[in-house]
């Protein structure tokens, strides 16, 4: 693996580095969501810039290569924005790369990102308690989806040499189908969610076909090496590929694919120069009234509403916690902030529904006239009042059954300008590989959860702040910028720059 120095990272540097590595290259980036979304207010277009850590990490590659972006083009304005190419500049404000926006049907959006990549492909890598559902049908247009995409990629490339970096999950036929077009071209992927044991993978009906489409990658990124590993064992056993354990690749018709881990992160700096303004500090008094927070201790969840989150048992751990201590009724206040998600899947539907029981109960059993224990807040947060959420929280609670890093914890940790607070973390998440100094916890374990509840409402202030030190130092140095440095620096040594 490609070493990057641990001096810290920024925008400009990343950029620098860019530039001095490329070498003239056309650089590509693919992934389902798009970095900038036209929507129409009023009839007139206006341009947003989601909220995104990858977006964040990839921007300054993008700006500083001159590149193109391709990601399927999901605004209601997006089409009025795009030439004749489907291709618009970007940012807006200074454009420096351009984005070519893919189109997909209603059906084909259903299959290929609703169906086969969101019930079928996220349980499965999730080893979630929630059964994959695998259709012909919807491997059909996931296929299609893919094979559109490549269309979209080559179309772009031209005669040109090239680069691309490939993100996530809904492409893991992409590579291939790029490669058989183009055997020279240097591709790389990412793959942000877990990998499962080959035992697992192998329960899904397309195997071979999808791990063949990864191995048409020069480089496949994972977030810690357990990841890699399983990945590199159902190459082992479900085709004929041979392993270089030397190299960390795997070697399939004579040619290598390489996987390594690259811990993905957050923007230190900003969160944490964001948590001090003073737009913060007013968010943080209105919601100290808000939760009438006076003499009391908050903890807080964030989380997408999801089933791999373990929103439940982080409620059943609470319940068993307010049940042994009771002396905290009353004195401790929990917020579970989140919004639902993709509502159009059964699963989350029930998930939701569940969570909505857990905390219905959780307050009918202990709430008194003048205090609820669990504060459900599903209205859209700004970033502003999600900084001051996590400002104002004594602990956070980050309890996912499975995560291919988590980072919601390191959002935490990044906003703790006072340097305390305490981070209760998952132990299968990615994020704990990275932050032994948080208080690990098992999700399903919940007499252990609700002790190490009670452990951080009662740590001592001098040990909060050992440990969130050590937890700051570590992602302050590892952040995004440092994430997008090493894997670009990998790829183009791969490419030969």
């Amino acid at each position: 693996m490609i070493e990057i120095d641990g001096t810290r990272w920024d925008k400009d540097r990343l950029y620098k580095l860019v530039e001095e590595r490329l070498g003239g290259r056309l650089f590509l980036v693919v992934s389902n969501r798009e970095p900038y979304i036209h929507t129409l207010s009023d009839g007139k277009l206006v341009c947003h810039r989601p909220v995104s850590g990858l977006t964040e990490a990839l921007d300054p590659v993008m700006r500083a290569s001159k590149g193109r972006w391709i990601a399927y083009g999901s605004g209601d304005g997006d089409r009025q924005a795009v030439d004749a190419h489907n291709r618009v500049a970007v940012p807006p404000e200074k454009p420096e790369y351009s984005l070519r926006r893919v189109w997909l049907t209603d059906e084909e959006v259903r299959g290929f990102y609703l169906g086969f990549s969101n019930e079928a492909l996220w349980p499965l890598c999730h080893v979630a308690s929630t059964a994959p559902v695998f259709r012909d049908s919807d491997w059909e247009h996931y296929k299609r989806a893919n094979r559109i995409f490549a269309e979209a990629v080559l179309d772009e490339i031209g005669d040109k040499e090239a680069v691309v970096l490939v993100q996530d999950y809904h492409f893991a036929l992409l590579s291939r189908l790029l490669k058989e077009q183009k055997p020279d071209l240097t591709v790389g992927q990412f793959w942000h969610i877990p990998w499962p044991a080959y035992d697992i993978f192998r329960t899904c009906p397309w195997p071979e076909e999808i791990l063949d489409g990864l191995l048409g990658n020069d480089l496949l990124g994972f977030h810690i090496r357990p990841f890699c590993l399983n990945f590199m064992e159902s190459a082992k056993l479900g085709l004929e590929t041979r392993l270089d354990m030397e190299r960390s690749a795997v070697i399939r018709r004579g040619r290598p694919t390489i996987v390594e881990p690259f811990p993905i992160s957050v923007d230190f700096d900003a969160i944490h120069r964001q948590a001090s303004t003073e737009e913060v500090e007013r968010k943080m008094a209105a919601l100290r009234r808000e939760l009438d927070l006076e003499g009391k201790c908050l903890g807080i969840g964030m989380d997408r509403v999801d089933y791999t989150k373990g929103i439940p048992h982080r409620l059943q751990a609470l319940d068993r916690f307010f049940e042994d201590n009771p002396r905290y009724r009353g004195k401790v206040v929990f917020v579970q902030a989140g919004m639902p998600s993709r509502t159009e899947i059964d699963s989350y539907r029930y998930i939701g529904q569940r969570i909505e029981d857990l905390m219905t109960g959780l307050n009918r059993k202990y709430a008194t006239d003048s205090w609820q224990p669990v504060v459900p807040m599903t209205r859209q947060l700004s970033p502003d009042e999600l900084t001051a959420l996590r400002r104002l929280a004594d602990f956070c609670i980050v309890s996912s059954l499975h995560d291919g890093m988590n980072l919601v914890a390191k959002e935490y940790i990044a906003s703790r300008t006072e340097e305390d607070g305490v981070l209760l973390l998952s132990r299968f998440t990615g994020a704990a590989v990275e932050l032994p100094e948080a208080l690990l916890i098992n999700p399903f374990a919940t007499a252990d959860f609700a002790g190490k509840i009670k452990q951080a409402i009662e740590m001592p202030l001098e040990e909060q702040q050992r440990r969130m030190k050590a937890m700051q130092r570590t992602v302050a140095e590892n952040n995004i910028y440092r994430w997008g440095a090493a894997i670009v620096s990998r790829l183009m040594s791969l490419a030969g720059g």
